[in-house]
């Protein structure tokens, strides 16, 4: 794409129908798959079932680890489009359209159109935006949330005073602090614009002493209100010791206890080094030429390469310091990385090394995934305990081979393309691109659907349902939130924080009073006395668990099991 066309306006909505087109597809073919999806649809499904969208739900227990705005989300797509296939999946895909339609806004109104162009398409070609724009979980919401903060704080600090931007930023911060607590991560930008007026007060319009400085912590207020504060009125307003205790919880130990002292995704000090060199390629390879460059800009005092590069530090720092770490906790400082990137794109892409760099990135994937495939189809060791592990069925396990051949082809020919023309600049980010594109529209119609069967626990559901009939009752026991989402007819569950003891203790109670017409779906290692063993129905493993079924009919009539002393929990239950 030569530089001429870059500057063309237009140019923005081919960026965004290329992403619609790649993240959208798919989208209606599979159903929510683990670790976070099923919780926040069946929290989701819950709130339009029950009317009651102020509080989640897990089941029957209160769901606290997170604030339900997200879930509102999925719950509003719902009613528009009637479906939890393409509903779930929604909110992700238009949050990821519109932090790529911010990246392109902000870095225009920063540099120009030519770099909003190439912030864009970088934002689009890596790995980590395209994942998470297809995945139904909170962190793209998130990343568009704290987006739109930096983009109004920016556009403020960089290119005001602008104040109803100011305004917005802090808004959006507040809106991102209740849809996860980290939201308000896009106030620390205030940290290296106060350092690069100190350096040049001429480079940064607008004073800290205004007033009108206010509006910030207005915006904020007025964000985080949109559900603090009812939420607030309802605990102040009631006797109720679980909604006190849920206000407690999602205050308090998922915020600051959970960032001093995790309990769950312990890693070491150095692991977001390997987030940044996977989940961020392929503009990872291009670190070693871009740090010195924002380097050498920062010290000659660029405001815009300051606020920029040294947020990111600042997210980068800040989980860093937690024990407690998973990949997508880092996700929000991509977009602005690529913001403080896209100015120096086009030189870099001069550069013989850089594109080879870029070229031989396709080059490695995509050789990766036809070996890969390959293997596979040959019939390598490795299938057949992947398959065990996932159970997965040969058919699944063929279809998911052949689509990992097809992206490995397609960009090997990609590959190919761009060496024929390697004499121009551009021909290089082309093929990045474009392979990412390949990608994710292969991962959505082909991949994600061939382990969807056995991932979202749909096909182990209906094997359930259609041995016990469509009237029996059914109990579930140590669940986890894809059973109860994919279950269908008479469901009854024990909760899903509690012990597992306690939660047999109570499933076998309610099998007694009916053991003809009733049966329990358990994790195997919870099954405890009271049942015949001889007579339990094994149901082979899912979700890297084994379960089984145990109809009425093993109830040992009179046994009652004993409830537990003391709360032991048979696996960590809540790892999100």
């Amino acid at each position: 794409m030569h530089d001429r066309r870059l500057s063309r306006p237009s140019t923005l909505w081919w960026l965004l129908l290329l992403a619609a087109l790649a993240l959208g597809a798919g989208i209606g073919l599979r159903d929510p798959s683990p670790p976070d999806e099923p919780r926040f649809v069946l929290a989701a499904k819950q709130m339009v079932e029950s009317g009651q969208w102020l509080v989640p739900h897990r089941g029957s227990e209160l769901y606290a680890h997170k604030p339900p705005p997200f879930m509102w989300l999925q719950a509003i797509a719902y009613t528009v489009v009637r479906d939890w296939r393409v509903a779930f999946l929604l909110p992700s895909l238009l949050a990821g359209l519109g932090t790529l339609w911010l990246v392109h806004d902000l870095a225009r109104r920063l540099w120009n159109r030519r770099v909003a162009m190439y912030a864009g398409f970088a934002l689009l070609a890596c790995l980590q935006f395209g994942l998470q724009a297809k995945r139904g979980q909170i962190d793209m919401v998130l990343v568009f949330w704290t987006t739109l903060s930096l983009w109004g704080l920016s556009r403020h600090l960089l290119r005001g005073p602008d104040w109803a931007a100011l305004a917005l930023g802090g808004f959006a911060a507040g809106i991102g602090t209740v849809t996860k607590g980290v939201g308000f991560l896009p106030l620390l930008v205030l940290l290296p614009w106060w350092l690069a007026r100190r350096r040049d007060p001429a480079a940064i319009a607008g004073s800290y002493r205004n007033w009108r400085w206010l509006w910030l912590a207005v915006g904020f207020l007025a964000g985080a209100g949109v559900w603090l504060l009812p939420m607030l009125l309802a605990v102040v307003g009631t006797t109720d010791a679980a909604l006190h205790q849920y206000a407690s919880e999602i205050l308090f130990k998922q915020t600051a206890t959970r960032y001093a002292h995790a309990w769950h995704h312990v890693k070491p000090s150095w692991y977001y080094l390997q987030v940044i060199a996977t989940l961020w390629l392929p503009g990872a390879l291009l670190l070693p030429w871009l740090a010195p460059a924002w380097w050498r800009r920062i010290r000659r005092g660029d405001a815009r390469t300051t606020l920029l590069v040294g947020w990111a530090v600042l997210v980068f720092v800040f989980f860093s310091a937690s024990p407690g770490k998973r990949e997508v906790y880092i996700f929000p400082a991509l977009p602005a990385l690529c913001v403080a990137a896209a100015p120096l794109l086009a030189g870099l892409l001069r550069r013989p090394g850089v594109r080879r760099t870029l070229l031989g990135y396709v080059l490695a994937m995509s050789a990766g995934m036809l070996a890969l495939g390959i293997s596979g189809l040959s019939g390598a060791r490795w299938v057949s305990k992947v398959a065990a592990d996932r159970s997965l069925d040969a058919m699944s396990v063929h279809g998911l081979l052949v689509w990992v051949c097809v992206v490995g082809t397609a960009g090997l020919l990609l590959f190919f393309w761009g060496l024929r023309t390697r004499g121009r600049q551009s021909r290089a980010a082309v093929v990045a691109v474009a392979f990412n594109l390949v990608l994710w529209t292969v991962y959505g119609l082909g991949l994600a659907p061939a382990l969807d069967a056995s991932s979202s626990a749909r096909e182990l559901m209906q094997d359930v349902r259609a041995r016990i009939g469509p009237d029996a009752g059914l109990g579930l026991v140590g669940w986890r939130e894809q059973h109860l989402l994919q279950a269908t007819g008479p469901t009854r569950e024990f909760g899903f924080e509690r012990d597992i003891r306690g939660q047999w203790h109570d499933a076998v109670t309610w099998l007694a009073a009916a053991p003809a017409q009733r049966w329990l779906f358990a994790l195997k290692e919870s099954v405890g006395d009271c049942v015949d063993p001889a007579r339990t129905i094994d149901l082979g493993r899912s979700s890297r668990r084994d379960w089984v079924l145990i109809p009425g009919t093993a109830y040992l009539a009179g046994c009652i099991p004993p409830l537990p002393r003391e709360p032991i929990d048979a696996e960590p239950r809540d790892p999100d």
